[in-house]
């Protein structure tokens, strides 16, 4: 019959697997609040750490990026592909094409294509007209520079004048349109010189076609002829002017008005183009 165990040394037993649990319980406490992990914990906690903090890297990429592509779409960068025109380039454009064409006599079809596209480019780069607000600039004495009319060979262009050439002795000087705001006064002043017998000097003279003007719409002159005088100059400088009054009405042919129109595409400080009611062109510079 087999012995049954000693209740004693089982209960020894007992006590002390109790006693070694309660002492390791003891020390994982201590070692958790102290942060004292001992070796493979150790590690495993670490690599979990290392884990976490890349997944969490990996995650703020993720968002970093989405809200730099968000940010593109939204706000895209300021394209520079169109820039402003360049006003002044038009200007030294529209200069160039009419220099050397003896303000237009000596124009071309070829010429008057150039010039009249450089002067459209320029008219477009600048800002519209609005003669009530740019009154004054008008202010002051014009030199002409170009006018297609005269390539007509006639210094009344498009409409009736004196023709210029070798049989006609008119040679054509400076014009000048001389313009006050105030008195509303509008002069056009041409230079001429006409041919006289030898051994005769050529005989000088300066024409003011003196008008009054005023404003039609925004960027419209029209002008009222009134008077024409001539002045002698050169060695007939000393004699007195002569003033040619405007013919009455009842004399005057009917394409001569005494009046006409014409607008004003550009205007700035020191530069002036005009259209006329009949097509032609003209530049004009402050002097």
């Amino acid at each position: 019959m087999a012995s049954s165990p000693c209740p004693s040394a089982s209960i020894s037993s007992s006590l002390l697997c109790s006693a070694s649990s309660s002492s390791s319980f003891r020390h994982g406490l201590h070692s958790l609040f102290s942060g004292d992990f001992g070796g493979g914990s150790r590690q495993r906690v670490l690599n979990s750490k290392s884990s976490s903090c890349a997944r969490r890297r990996r995650r703020e990429g993720s968002v970093r990026r989405a809200a730099l592509n968000t940010s593109t779409a939204i706000d895209p960068q300021p394209s520079f592909a169109n820039p402003e025109p360049d006003v002044a380039s038009f200007k030294l454009k529209l200069l160039s094409a009419v220099s050397g064409l003896n303000r237009g006599l000596a124009a071309s079809v070829g010429d008057l294509r150039l010039a009249d596209s450089a002067a459209k480019e320029l008219a477009a780069a600048g800002r519209p007209v609005v003669l009530s607000e740019d009154l004054d600039k008008l202010q002051g004495k014009w030199k002409l520079i170009y006018s297609s009319a005269f390539s007509s060979r006639s210094l009344g262009g498009s409409r009736p004048g004196p023709p210029t050439g070798r049989l006609i002795p008119i040679t054509l000087g400076q014009v000048f349109q001389r313009i006050d705001i105030l008195s509303k006064d509008f002069d056009n002043i041409v230079e001429l010189q006409f041919g006289t017998p030898w051994p005769f000097p050529k005989i000088e003279a300066t024409a003011t076609l003196a008008h009054k003007f005023e404003l039609i719409g925004t960027a419209n002159i029209k002008i009222t002829f009134e008077k024409t005088t001539v002045k002698p100059s050169g060695n007939l400088s000393q004699l007195p002017p002569l003033e040619i009054p405007r013919l009455p009405d009842a004399l005057r042919p009917p394409s001569n008005t005494g009046s006409g129109e014409f607008e004003v595409i550009y205007l700035d400080s020191d530069l002036r183009i005009t259209r006329g009611d009949r097509g032609e062109l003209r530049v004009f510079v402050i002097t």
